[in-house]
């Protein structure tokens, strides 16, 4: 064999040898909570790969506290977080510098709860009986709107601040109803404790419709092109999990036997038709509408530019 063809099959053989994998880059999103069926469509874009088509390196991260991953964002140590578009007004009007950049759940989730069995058969019964509450401010807001929607007011009825133990207050006669809880989990852990539920939803009674979560970056980082190629991938695991729910329960699950239990499992259908299916798509009219209730509740003093606080990246 001639050295020049030596060389030339030292080169044919160089060309078929595998490249070493595009860089990726790391990426850190803060959940809003522990890991449960609203965080779907990011398993499903992790499981799928959609993430590392889209040259990132996704972490998801639970909190130890659900109320610091904006704060985090704010403070520019963590990339994106989950959070609340009520929250976000409020946040922004206390000086949090962050900014909306996609909807992950399109619909309220929170829910005025009541037993079915139990006295409160419409609004107009909480006249004089107890609200229980785990977070003031947004909820008694929401709460006041619902009450108004009956000819009552937040002075008919008696708050009462359970902390996060809305569903044992309840069934525990502790109050007659709570604000708070999420239709997709508390109707459904009621009904697995075997206790029928009724439930009164804010968007059928005074309160706007808002996206109950959201997807936040602190406002100087908004050109990132890591942001905008999150998105693209989470839309993919969002629309994927639409078409093959049954294959996406599997892979969110995979790795995670703790997942794998009832209340997910029924969690994960009535959250299904909530996904955003366009997750960087901003519907300014919503997010405009809620600020002036927000504003006619006594939560915010002014309505800032919406430019300054939810946008559509490009």
């Amino acid at each position: 064999m001639t050295s020049t063809l030596r060389a030339a099959l030292a080169a044919a053989l160089l060309c078929l040898a595998p490249l070493p994998a595009a860089a990726q880059e790391k990426l850190t999103v803060l959940l809003d909570w522990f890991v449960n069926p609203d965080h779907a469509p990011l398993y499903v874009a992790l499981e799928r790969g959609y993430f590392r088509e889209a040259g990132l390196d996704v972490a998801l991260v639970a909190p130890a506290d659900p109320n610091d991953p904006p704060k985090l964002v704010a403070a520019g140590k963590a990339d994106v977080a989950i959070s609340y578009q009520p929250q976000l007004h409020l946040q922004v009007a206390g000086g949090l510098p962050l900014v909306r950049i996609g909807t992950l759940v399109s619909t309220p989730l929170n829910t005025l709860i009541a037993s079915a069995n139990g006295p409160v058969k419409s609004i107009a019964d909480l006249k004089g009986r107890k609200v229980g509450f785990s977070v003031g401010g947004f909820e008694d807001a929401m709460l006041g709107a619902m009450l108004e929607s009956a000819g009552l007011t937040l002075k008919d009825v008696t708050l009462v601040n359970v902390n996060f133990a809305l569903s044992p207050a309840l069934l525990a006669g502790q109050v007659d109803a709570t604000i708070g809880g999420f239709r997709n989990f508390e109707l459904n852990q009621m009904a697995i404790e075997g206790h029928a539920a009724r439930a009164f939803y804010p968007e059928e009674h005074g309160v706007p419709p808002y996206d109950e979560l959201i997807y936040v970056a602190h406002r100087d980082r908004l050109k990132d092109p890591r942001l905008a190629r999150f998105l693209a991938a989470v839309e993919k695991g969002a629309l994927y999990l639409v078409n093959h729910p049954e294959e996406s329960w599997g892979l969110f699950v995979k790795g995670r036997a703790e997942l794998d239990n009832e209340l997910n499992k029924r969690a994960w259908a009535a959250t299904l038709p909530r996904f955003s299916h366009a997750p960087a798509a901003l519907d300014e009219g919503r997010y405009r509408r809620f600020a002036e209730f927000l504003k006619g509740r006594g939560l915010l003093k002014t309505t800032p530019e919406l430019a300054t606080y939810a946008v559509q990246l490009r």
